[in-house]
């Protein structure tokens, strides 16, 4: 267990330390007092009033005074009381720690030693480092120097470059645009407004959406234009996208890249500053102080740029990249297209996922429904067979009563009528062939099939014969 305290939970320890009356528990965050109850700091029990009560115990107090576990500084006192037995068991030189960690197949670990133990280790790693005990295409690495675990590594390079990701090509981006832009670039310039301060071309066909100051427009251009041709030059196609978004029609640019599109947009990022309420705000408030108070926090834009999805809720695609501390958006643009490369690459796999699994049920659908249906036909033979033989039976059971009728001479007619119909139900008297099946309508499979018989196209044509020509997973 981990027994350092966040600055919650040590706050709530003093509280409970310098309380003039019984600290309730009531009145302490339920799992910071858990967190507390855990490292067996604090203990709860029942008050003279019935509430429940938080007091210290010893680890706590010792906790309070010294700053840490007293199960941490009995570990401390332990590993200092062994360190002088832990140093002789480092290495001596750097020749036999390279040896080690070939034994321990590139790889030594020593668990949270003491100074000494540490000082040790420590010398041996800069003695194979600076002496030449490191062997040649490997790389030594140690961690642990300070404090915690020491863990020393020997590391092949070339399996280290190898798993290595490549690098991300950069999209050079031109410092003005050319004399002859991409097509869109050039509409976008083409549907400016006259707004000397910001610019916004969103939510309008077959221009790229921007909105950002004035004296940015140009710089966005840029990128805009070394993004979209790049992204053709790759094969993806750069298009307007007009659909329904929350039930409003809406036109975004979006790159195409296989089946699944990514809208994207260029704006200016903004800063958060207190508000200063307006003397008009000032006024409305003093005659009407339960009105709407005007905003804690103004956004204005502050000159960096961004470039990102226009979808930010939950299950819509997100992905931005914007000027940093370190790096100009025109340095990202090779980012952002890999990211879109990534997520398209998972969004196929997702996709071809989903459509095997939807082939796998629609397959097992027409494999149940197969099922049922020769479960229905079986169920109906049987009762086909079922009545010919009660038939039977019934038309053998008159035929001998007849005969013993006529012994005690009963009347002629009766028996006669009796005779023909025997011969009227019995079924063997004309030949025996196989009945017809049932038929086979969503209705009449209902009782042998648990599914929902409208969730596909349905297989039996009137006549009840199966009309595809498998079990319909490509149908």
């Amino acid at each position: 267990m981990k027994y350092a305290l966040s600055e919650k939970q040590r706050e709530l320890l003093q509280q409970i330390a310098t309380a003039p009356k019984a600290y309730e528990a009531a009145h302490a965050h339920s799992g910071v007092l858990w967190a507390l109850q855990q490292r067996e700091l604090v203990q709860t029990s029942r008050g003279p009033t019935g509430r429940q009560v938080v007091g210290l115990t010893a680890s706590g107090r010792f906790y309070l005074k010294h700053g840490k576990h007293p199960k941490e500084a009995e570990a401390d006192k332990q590993r200092l009381k062994d360190d002088p037995a832990q140093a002789a068991l480092a290495p001596a030189d750097g020749a036999e720690l390279v040896s080690r960690l070939r034994e321990g197949k590139g790889m030594v670990t020593v668990p949270n030693p003491g100074p000494k133990t540490r000082s040790r280790w420590r010398a041996a790693y800069y003695h194979a480092l600076h002496q030449g005990h490191v062997p040649d295409g490997c790389k030594l690495r140690f961690g642990g120097r300070d404090k915690g675990d020491i863990i020393l590594r020997l590391l092949d390079q070339a399996a280290l470059k190898a798993a290595e990701p490549p690098d991300i090509p950069h999209i050079e981006v031109p410092e003005h645009l050319p004399s002859k832009p991409h097509a869109l670039v050039t509409r976008t310039r083409k549907a400016l407004g006259r707004s000397k301060t910001t610019v916004d071309t969103r939510n309008r066909p077959d221009v790229v959406p921007i909105s950002v100051s004035r004296p940015l427009l140009e710089r966005a251009l840029c990128i805009a234009h070394a993004l979209i041709t790049e992204a053709e030059r790759r094969g993806y196609e750069v298009a307007t996208d007009s659909s329904l978004h929350r039930g409003e029609a809406t036109h975004r640019l979006v790159i195409r890249i296989g089946a699944h599109i990514y809208p994207w947009e260029i704006t200016e990022r903004t800063a958060k500053v207190p508000h200063e309420p307006t003397p008009q705000e000032l006024r409305n408030l003093e005659k009407n102080p339960w009105a709407r108070k005007p905003p804690k926090y103004d956004h204005h834009p502050d000159g960096r740029l961004m470039i990102a999805s226009p979808y930010q809720s939950y299950g819509s695609p997100s992905y931005s990249h914007s000027d940093g501390a370190r790096w100009k958006l025109e340095e990202r643009l090779g980012h952002f297209l890999h990211d879109l490369e990534e997520r398209a690459a998972q969004d196929e796999e997702r996709r071809i996922a989903k459509e095997r699994a939807e082939a796998d049920r629609k397959r097992n659908w027409y494999r149940a429904l197969r099922e049922a249906r020769a479960a229905q036909i079986t169920q109906h033979r049987s009762q086909v067979l079922a009545q010919q033989v009660k038939q039977w039976r019934m038309a053998e059971d008159i035929r001998a009563f007849c005969l013993a009728a006529r012994q005690s001479r009963a009347s002629t007619d009766w028996t006669q009528w009796a005779e023909n119909y025997a011969s009227a139900i019995d079924p063997l008297v004309t030949p025996l062939g196989m009945p017809p099946d049932p038929p086979a309508g969503q209705h009449d499979l209902r009782e042998h099939f648990r599914g929902d018989t409208y969730a596909h196209p349905w297989p039996f044509d009137k006549d009840g014969r199966w009309t595809l020509a498998d079990d319909g997973a490509d149908g």
